[in-house]
């Protein structure tokens, strides 16, 4: 699946200018106000960005993962929350359905995400589970033709504007093996919210508790319609939403960059600009040789992403997606602190972006896996391997 090569052509630069012209001015009155404008989510919609991975026979545009982490990487030199409002929904939100959906599951959900009727939301985090995602407690009791839903899922990105949940519950014994995945819609009868998280970072994004008090989802809303999948569809789903992490990263560490060089040739003292010292200069090239060494990982594990079947699962590629995931979240907050001390005084003040970037910077190393799971999947794989 790739949009062909002459039509990215010109859907890249209309999102640069985009990001340019519509986002980036936008962003001290998201930083205000905590929400994205109603107007500009309407013009999300209208050029295509809520189908962005969807496959042209269901109303989307159809990237490859090499042109989305593009897409992303530009994306990434704005305000997170611009992303969010449809990152999620056509990224872990929706791709397990493409994924492991059956054709009905298919036709009836991806058109209506394709054209942002529909807001999905991935819910996978609990109170008692995060990285160790196989232990997860909320549970789903078959009842006749549905099954039963009970349990509280934490930090869940887009869910108070989500139309429907995939979510994951535990439908047998313990262990990853027990796990099935569920489209649960975000009216049914059960189903609360609790208050909006407030974050140190990332306002304008939406993320809080999803509660399931005796929720009743048919049997047939089972992704793939086969019980215990659920684990391995969240861990394929990860993979590509770690990779495109990885890409928005990078997009956000040459915003501040940018930031970094247009302040350093304004800002004068001793008689003269700072970017003149050698010490400035020494900080803006260690963040830009970190940045086109990440960059080049994304790419090149993006690549070999989209060389493999969509619906299978590549233990060496998922050590890869891990490896950008690592270099590329942890590469952006040195360059987010190193933003921060070439503004001086001035960085640490919210009248400059590299503030809120350095704050923005720091969920990206902890959510969809932290650091220290990239490392563990790293290591496994590495020793299993001959």
């Amino acid at each position: 699946m790739a949009l062909d090569a002459e039509s990215f052509d010109i859907l890249l630069p209309t999102i640069q200018r985009f990001v340019r012209e519509r986002l980036v001015p936008a962003e001290n009155h998201l930083e205000e106000h905590d929400d994205v404008p109603a107007d500009i989510i309407e013009d999300m919609k209208e050029m295509g960005l809520f189908g962005l991975t969807v496959p042209e026979e269901y109303g989307g545009i159809g990237l490859s993962v090499s042109q989305e982490v593009l897409v992303n990487y530009e994306l990434g030199r704005t305000a997170a929350a611009f992303r969010s409002v449809f990152g999620t929904n056509i990224g872990i939100g929706s791709q397990g359905i493409l994924m492991d959906g059956t054709p009905e599951q298919k036709g009836q959900y991806l058109p209506r995400v394709a054209s942002g009727e529909l807001i999905m939301s991935f819910a996978l985090t609990e109170p008692d589970a995060g990285t160790d995602a196989a232990s997860l407690k909320t549970r789903a009791e078959p009842d006749g033709d549905h099954y039963v839903l009970n349990g509280t899922k934490r930090y869940i990105t887009n869910a108070p504007r989500a139309g429907a949940f995939t979510l994951m519950a535990r439908t047998g014994g313990p262990g990853a093996g027990g796990v099935s995945s569920f489209i649960v819609p975000a009216d049914s009868p059960g189903l609360t919210l609790g208050k909006n998280d407030k974050k140190m970072g990332q306002r304008g994004t939406k993320t809080c508790d999803v509660i399931l008090q005796n929720v009743r989802v048919p049997a047939a809303n089972i992704i793939g319609g086969v019980p215990g999948q659920g684990f391995k569809t969240a861990m394929k789903v990860l993979d590509r939403g770690r990779l495109n992490i990885s890409a928005v990263s990078c997009g956000l560490a040459s915003r501040i960059i940018d930031e970094s060089r247009r302040y350093a040739r304004e800002r004068k003292q001793f008689g003269k600009a700072i970017g003149e010292f050698q010490l400035i200069q020494a900080m803006l090239a260690d963040s830009q040789a970190e940045l086109l060494a990440a960059w080049s990982l994304v790419q090149d594990v993006a690549r070999r992403f989209d060389g493999k079947p969509a619906q299978i699962s590549d233990p060496d590629i998922s050590m890869r997606v891990s490896c950008a995931k690592l270099f590329a979240t942890e590469m952006v907050g040195r360059v987010a602190d190193r933003g921060v001390q070439i503004h001086g005084g001035a960085g640490y003040i919210n009248e400059y972006p590299v503030e809120r970037f350095y704050r923005d910077a720091r969920l990206l190393r902890l959510y969809e896996g932290t650091t220290q799971v990239q490392q563990l999947i790293i290591g496994r794989e590495l020793l299993r391997q001959d």
